[in-house]
């Protein structure tokens, strides 16, 4: 009898511990429902947030995190624990929920076009950033006048610079081509803005600065060993202040301005060449397909001592007038007159033709161009201040960048 009697006992034994796990596994079906079914309408409430992202994510940051809590189990604090919670671990046990104190959004950067090259903006706006909606902040490197790499074929070379200044005209001739290489860098910054416009929501004024280099490189003339003939450098400060008046026949003046601006060759004598000008500036444009710029200066006097290059007013000119077309999307034509009004009858006029090549990103087209130029007058370059030449070049071009 006692065998049967410890078997009896054995076996209820058996039945009382099962007896909790049975009750659980027999209610684990209504709970799991109930719960899926607070969680299938929380997803539901979740996702028809379509209105407000950031109250979408949060939605289901707060789902995620009140469905994860239950499951989580925090680690083991033992190799032999590790392995006996691993052994009964759900499988589909998720990490705990994320820091609720982070952002509940993520921001994604997308392709997107700066102010100053946004193409819903006509170009004067873009170029000087007239208005807020083409800004593109300050001290940020643009274009200035076209970055340019040409050959040019001249009707005649200065070979031997000569000024009404005394000592300052070359005492032997240079034996350089008339076919050369002309290279001009120029860039510039703007460095304030919304000085006098700061109650203007739309409108801004600007400072800048801008440099330009201009070389000529006598690349085809080994046998004198390529020497650089001139080299032109033009440091200036402009202000320029916007403006919106409409004009006759839908012209629209779009700024003014004023500036300051040294340019040398910096050269020791007798090819020394300098002056110093403050000018006026202004433009307009018609519906973005027609361009008109002026500029009018006056030289800053000299004593007779340190004036390299008298009069050169009267050659160079005292303003210019320069007009841009754009024939179409890939073809701008334009022309610049300088004039010394007066009766001497002086200045130059250049003729340009620019040519896009190839596309930049998303599509826009590059801002590179095919550059053919036709330059007649006096001025080319400070050497050549005093002497009148024909120019012919082409080359390529980087325009405002």
């Amino acid at each position: 009898m006692r065998p049967a009697a410890s078997r009896h006992r054995v076996a209820a034994l058996v039945l009382a511990a099962l007896a909790p796990t049975g009750a659980a596994l027999a209610q684990q079906p209504a709970t799991t429902a109930g719960a899926t079914g607070g969680a299938d309408s929380a997803l539901r409430r979740c996702t028809a947030m379509s209105s407000d992202n950031q109250a979408r994510l949060a939605c289901f940051d707060a789902w995620a995190a009140s469905n994860n809590t239950p499951t989580w189990q925090a680690p083991a604090a033992s190799a032999s624990a590790n392995a006996g919670a691993n052994a009964g671990a759900d499988v589909n046990a998720v990490p705990p929920p994320v820091d609720a104190t982070l952002p509940a959004t993520r921001v994604i950067d997308v392709a997107h076009t700066d102010g100053c090259r946004d193409p819903q903006y006509s170009d004067l706006s873009r170029f000087w950033e007239l208005e807020s909606g083409t800004d593109c902040g300050t001290f940020s490197f643009r274009g200035y006048r076209p970055i340019t790499v040409s050959v040019v074929a001249g009707s005649n070379v200065n070979r031997e610079p000569t000024s009404d200044a005394e000592g300052n005209s070359a005492t032997e001739s240079t034996p350089y081509r008339r076919t050369e290489n002309r290279i001009q860098l120029s860039v510039r910054t703007k460095i304030a803005q919304g000085l006098l416009t700061q109650g203007n929501p739309t409108l801004k004024d600007s400072v800048w600065f801008g440099y330009t280099q201009q070389s000529y490189w006598q690349l085809f003339s080994p046998d004198i060993s390529r020497p650089f003939r001139a080299t032109d450098h033009e440091p200036e400060v402009m202000y320029v202040y916007p403006t919106t008046a409409t004009l006759p026949f839908g012209w629209k003046w779009r700024y003014s301005g004023i500036g300051l601006v040294h340019q040398s060759n910096g050269q020791s004598k007798p090819l020394s060449r300098s002056w110093n000008r403050v000018y006026l500036m202004t433009g307009v444009e018609l519906d973005n397909r027609f361009s008109v710029n002026a500029r009018l200066w006056r030289r800053i006097p000299e004593s007779a001592g340190s004036d390299d290059n008298p009069n050169i007013s009267d050659y160079i000119g005292r303003g210019e007038l320069s007009a841009l077309w754009n024939y179409d999307k890939n073809n701008t034509v334009g022309a610049t007159v300088r004039s010394s009004l007066s009766s001497a009858g002086r200045g130059s006029v250049r003729l340009e033709w620019m040519q896009a090549l190839g596309t930049g990103l998303f599509g826009s087209k590059s801002n590179l161009r095919l550059h053919t130029a036709l330059f007649t007058g006096y001025g080319d370059s400070m050497i050549d201040y005093n002497h009148k030449r024909t120019v012919f070049s082409v080359g390529l071009s980087l325009v405002d960048f």
